[in-house]
This record gives structure tokens, C-alpha cells and sequence, in this order.
């Protein structure tokens, strides 16, 4: 009996177990538990971390099509760039002005040079004008602001004081600064058999030889530096500040400083293994979270997270969705929560 019920469950069954690869491995839950289908989300959707997909206005409208499908009422699109690149990506979305907004990054040009900062700020004035309410996603790995278009700042990290000018501004402009500083602990480990994250922590290894690149720690180090000397700027954390594996960093930041949020963008596949631990930190920290993605436009993408944060469903997989082989688990949030991640934190934010 077991031997049909794993021949239905796993067209593999048959296959040498001895040649079967980690990167081929698909397991299918065979418990017979709930499995919920969520269409849309229970309440309306700001999605406070995506970037710039479409490469055409009709793709946007598709994609406004997906939104209202699933419930997303807005989308933050984190274009990290400046100039003409920046303002095409505007005049793309224009149509549904109402539906999306565009953040800008820096422009580091110049930026080993004294003074480049008065372009700097010029250029981030006229995004403004132009209708960025935000600057993001800057981006840090250990080597510096290297997200960034056109120009990237190596070496450049968040707290360096080259950088205070342009945070002051964003403070004085009330334009939110979204961040991703370093990579989840998977990927400083190595990438062997004891790494239970292991294909994610391959693909996304960090080369900690490289040379003057900063570990996680530091790279937290950096994010709460700045945080601290900018109390007026408010920063968002892309990704729980990339601590889902010991969210008491990120605990202890929110306790500290009132200017810290986060994302809880594409970190759905490290937090629903471990239902209780992450609940219980949402349910804590419920006023500092707001919901994103960061993994596409698709509605299965979108109907999943919402499976995740909305449902009691249990051990399921999503492996073509988040490359692990965890099973993953509903967190069953409340309404109360849910309203204040899925568009209650953001319109805090974007309305200061």
C-alpha cells in the first residue's frame, strides 16, 4: 500500500536513489491535511517591495490585470536609478499612476571626488519633482552601495558620512530609504551537506575573501549606524534585514530605534518553516512590518504568500516558488495584523 501511495506521490520512485541529484529532488506531500486555495487577498494589498518588470505598457497593464485579480491595490517599484533611466521607467507607468509608485536611487557619480554630494542631492531634488516618493532598493553585500544605475558606490557603505547629506535630505523631503544589507546565514555558511538551506546558499553564496568585503554582522553594524545618526530618515530593512534565522537582531533594532521598519520581501520560504518562532515575532513587532514581494509579477507568486500568511496549512511544498526543500507552513496571522502588513504600516509610512 505504501509502495502505491509513494508511486502516485513521486513520479521518481522508480529512479536509482543513490543518482538522484539535491538540485533534482521535488518531494510532494503525501499528508492528507487541508490545502487552501486563496485566490486573493483578504484585505487590500501595498506591496512595499518590487521592481520594474514589464518591459512594455502593455505588460503593465497585464500586470495591473494580476493585481486586480489578487487583491494588490498598489505596488512600490524599487527602481534603483536616476536620470533618463529613472524617468523612463515613470513616464512607463504613467497610465496607472494610481496603482504604482516609483522610488529613485543615488547618483554616485563622482562619488571618490569631494563634493560630488551637490549633484547628488540636485538629482535626488529633481526625481522628486519628477514623482519618486522613496529611494530604494539601495543595496549592500559587503562591498558597498552596489545597487545603483547608472553608477554603483563601491565601497560606499550606508553609514559612511559621505552619505549623511543625501539621508539628511531624504529626511527633509520625507522620502522613505529602503535598504538590503547583507545576505541570511545560509549564505555565509558553506555549501555542503550540513547547510540545511543548501541550493539557495549556493546560488546566493557570499564570497566572504573577497577583498574589504564586510561579513553579516558588520553589514547589520553599517545599517544600525546609520539608523542611529539619522533619526529623522525612515528606513525600511528589505528582508528582515536578512535575519530570518535569528530575528532577535532585527528584535532588538525595532526595540531601539523608532525609525526602523522592514520588509518582509522573498523571505517567505525561510520564515514559513517555522510558524511559531515567526508569529510570535509578527505578532510583536505587528506595527513595523509591511508586506512585499521581490519575486515577480505571476498570481500564483502573489496567492502563495497569501496561503502563507493567511492559512493553517501544513507542511506543503514550494520549491519551484523559493528553491528549498523545507516544507512550509501557514502562520494563520490575525486580522488585525494582516490589516496592518498588508496596507496599514505602508500608508503610515508613505503618509509622513
Amino acid at each position: 500500500m505504501l509502495t502505491a501511495i509513494l508511486s502516485i506521490a513521486d513520479p521518481g520512485f522508480c529512479q536509482d536513489v543513490n543518482k538522484i541529484t539535491l538540485n533534482d529532488y521535488y518531494p510532494v506531500s503525501i499528508y492528507k491535511t487541508t490545502q487552501t486555495k486563496i485566490e486573493r487577498a483578504k484585505y487590500p494589498v501595498i506591496d512595499f517591495h518590487s521592481h520594474d518588470y514589464p518591459k512594455t505598457g502593455a505588460d503593465v497593464a497585464a500586470w495591473v490585470k494580476t493585481m486586480d485579480e489578487t487583491g494588490i491595490a498598489k505596488t512600490i517599484i524599487l527602481s534603483y536609478a536616476t536620470g533618463s533611466k529613472f524617468d523612463s521607467i515613470v513616464d512607463k507607468y504613467l497610465r496607472y499612476r494610481d496603482r504604482f509608485e516609483i522610488w529613485c536611487g543615488f547618483d554616485y557619480t563622482g562619488y571618490d571626488k569631494p563634493g560630488w554630494q551637490q549633484h547628488a542631492i540636485a538629482e535626488l531634488n529633481r526625481c522628486y519633482r519628477k514623482g519618486a516618493k522613496g529611494v530604494g532598493e539601495l543595496g549592500d553585500k559587503g562591498l558597498g552601495e552596489l545597487y545603483s544605475l547608472p553608477v554603483p558606490g563601491y565601497g560606499l557603505h550606508i553609514d559612511d558620512p559621505r552619505m549623511k547629506p543625501l539621508l539628511e535630505k531624504c529626511a527633509e523631503l520625507h522620502m522613505p530609504v529602503s535598504i538590503h544589507v547583507a545576505e541570511d546565514a545560509w549564505m555565509y555558511l558553506a555549501a555542503d551537506s550540513t547547510n540545511d538551506g543548501l541550493m539557495n546558499a549556493a546560488t546566493w553564496k557570499v564570497d566572504e575573501s573577497k577583498k574589504g568585503i564586510l561579513n553579516h554582522d558588520q553589514l547589520i553594524a553599517t545599517l544600525e549606524h546609520a539608523v542611529k545618526e539619522n533619526p529623522k530618515t525612515i528606513f525600511i530593512a528589505c528582508h528582515l534585514a536578512n535575519c530570518c534565522s535569528d530575528l532577535k537582531v532585527l528584535a532588538r533594532l525595532f526595540d531601539t530605534y523608532p525609525n526602523l521598519w522592514a520588509d518582509i520581501a522573498a523571505r517567505y520560504g525561510e520564515l514559513a518553516p517555522v510558524p511559531r518562532y515567526t508569529k510570535t515575532f509578527m505578532e510583536k513587532y505587528a506595527d513595523r512590518l509591511v508586506y512585499g514581494t521581490d519575486m515577480g509579477i505571476s498570481p500564483n507568486m502573489y496567492r502563495s504568500t497569501f496561503r502563507i500568511l493567511e492559512t493553517e496549512d501544513e507542511h506543503f511544498y514550494e520549491r519551484a516558488l523559493f528553491n528549498y526543500h523545507w516544507p512550509l507552513y501557514g502562520l494563520a496571522l490575525s486580522d488585525d495584523l494582516l490589516r496592518k502588513l498588508y496596507y496599514g504600516n505602508a500608508n503610515k509610512i508613505l503618509m509622513r
